[in-house]
C-alpha cells in the first residue's frame, strides 16, 4: 500500500465527521489538504495496470486505451501523466490552463476553497482556475514520453471576453499546435471566474462571437490533426442542444463535452445527504462555486443523450464526438451513455471515490 492509498483510507471516517460537524474547519483542512495529497499522488509510481484490449477506442485518428480519463482541474500544472498511464487511464488531460498565470480565488482566509461531501459522493469548489500559465505547463508536458493509447490533452480557458484576451487566446492555441498535445478542450463553463456569469440557457451573442472568432482565426488555419472540443456546463438548457451542435458543426469544432460543475444550488440541494446539508449550505452561502459528483449524474446523462440523439440526424463531414463529465461512478454509466452516442468520459469526484476503495487499481476495478 502506497502512502496516498493509506492516507485516503484513514481519511474517510475523519472526513465524514469533520464535514458534517465543522464545515468551516473541514473547508480549511481540505482546501489545503487537497493540494498536499495531489502533490504526493503524482509522485507515486504504482505497478502498471493492464486493461482489456476491447476497451480501446480510436477517435479523430487518435488511439485511447479506454474511453475514461481524468477531468480538467485534477492536474492543473500538467504533472501526473506517468501516474495516469500506470493506473490505466484512457488519456491524460492537463489544466485548465490560461494564457497567463492565475492565483485563483481566496475568501475568509481560505485559498482555493474546496469541500468534499463524502456521503453524497459530491464536492464543491471555488478555486478560480489557479494555474501557472500556459508557458509553464507546456514546459512540463514537452518532457513527457507518451505511452501508446494514452493521448495527451490540454484544457484551455480565456481570461475574459475582451477582444484583446481572445487574440491572446488564439495565440495560445497556436502555441499548443506547436507542442506535443494531441487534443484541446476549450473550457467555456467554469463557474468560478468573473467572466462566466453569463446565461448558458441559450446561445448568447458573446458565446457565439467567441466560437466564431476561434474558428476563423485558428480552426480554419490549423496545419495538423488537433481536435478541439468545447466544454460547457451541465446547467445548459436541453432544448438548446440542437442549436449548439449546429453551431459547432458549422464552425468546424470536433466535439462537445457536457460538462463542468453545476451552480444550480437549489436543485442539487435535495440530492445532498441530510448529514451534509449544513456543510453544503455553508459553502454555497460563503463561496458559491460549482458542485460536482453524483448530483450531476442525471443531468449530464440527459444532456449527452440529447446531443447524441440529435447528432445521429446529421450528415457529418468529419468526426464529431460527445464527451460526458459528471456523476460517472460505474461502468454501467459508460455502457448506458455509449448506447446513446457518447464516445468519451471524464471523471473527477468519481476518481477519488474509486481511489479510496481500490487505490491505484481504480481503472481496472471500474471496468470489472
Amino acid at each position: 500500500m502506497t502512502f496516498c492509498e493509506f492516507l485516503s483510507k484513514i481519511d474517510r471516517p475523519i472526513r465524514k465527521s469533520l464535514v458534517s460537524s465543522f464545515p468551516f474547519l473541514a473547508c480549511f483542512v481540505y482546501s489545503n489538504g487537497r493540494k498536499f495529497f495531489l502533490k504526493k499522488l503524482i509522485e507515486e509510481r504504482p505497478e502498471q495496470v493492464e486493461l482489456p484490449a476491447e476497451l480501446a477506442r480510436e477517435f479523430w485518428g487518435i488511439k485511447f486505451r479506454s474511453p475514461l480519463f481524468n477531468a480538467a482541474g485534477m492536474f492543473k500544472d500538467g504533472k501526473g501523466y506517468e501516474l495516469a498511464g500506470l493506473q490505466g487511464a484512457g488519456a491524460f488531460l492537463a489544466g485548465t490552463v490560461t494564457p497567463e498565470p492565475r492565483k485563483g480565488n481566496a475568501c475568509k482566509g481560505v485559498r482555493h476553497p474546496f469541500l468534499p461531501f463524502p456521503l453524497s459522493v459530491s464536492s464543491s469548489n471555488w478555486m478560480g482556475l489557479p494555474n501557472p500559465g500556459l508557458k509553464a505547463v507546456l514546459n512540463v508536458l514537452k518532457t513527457i514520453e507518451k505511452k501508446p493509447g494514452v493521448p495527451l490533452g490540454l484544457s484551455l480557458a480565456s481570461d475574459s471576453d475582451s477582444l484583446s484576451d481572445l487574440e491572446t487566446f488564439v495565440r495560445a492555441l497556436y502555441r499548443v499546435e506547436d507542442s506535443n498535445i494531441d487534443f484541446i478542450e476549450i473550457n467555456e463553463s467554469c463557474p468560478n471566474v468573473q467572466h462566466s456569469g453569463r446565461d448558458y440557457s441559450s446561445l448568447d451573442e458573446k458565446f457565439v462571437a467567441r466560437m466564431e472568432y476561434i474558428a476563423k482565426n485558428f480552426l480554419r488555419q490549423s496545419k495538423r490533426n488537433l481536435p478541439v472540443i468545447v466544454k460547457l456546463s451541465n446547467d445548459f438548457a436541453i432544448e438548446f442542444v440542437p442549436n449548439l451542435i449546429d453551431l459547432l458543426l458549422e464552425l468546424g469544432y470536433d466535439g462537445l463535452n457536457f460538462g463542468n460543475t453545476s451552480t444550480n444550488y437549489k436543485e442539487i440541494s435535495v440530492l445532498i445527504n441530510p448529514a451534509e446539508k449544513n456543510a453544503y449550505d455553508f459553502f454555497v452561502s460563503n463561496f458559491g462555486g460549482g458542485v460536482s459528483g453524483i448530483p450531476l449524474k442525471n443531468r449530464s446523462y440527459a444532456l449527452t443523450e440529447a446531443a447524441g440523439k440529435y447528432l445521429r440526424t446529421k450528415s457529418l463531414r468529419g468526426e464529431f464526438h460527445i464527451i460526458r463529465t459528471g456523476g460517472i461512478t460505474s461502468y454501467k454509466d459508460i455502457q448506458q451513455s455509449q448506447s446513446v452516442g457518447v464516445s468519451l468520459f471524464q471523471w473527477f469526484t468519481g476518481y477519488f471515490a474509486y481511489f479510496e476503495k481500490f487505490g491505484h487499481r481504480l481503472y481496472k476495478e471500474f471496468f470489472i
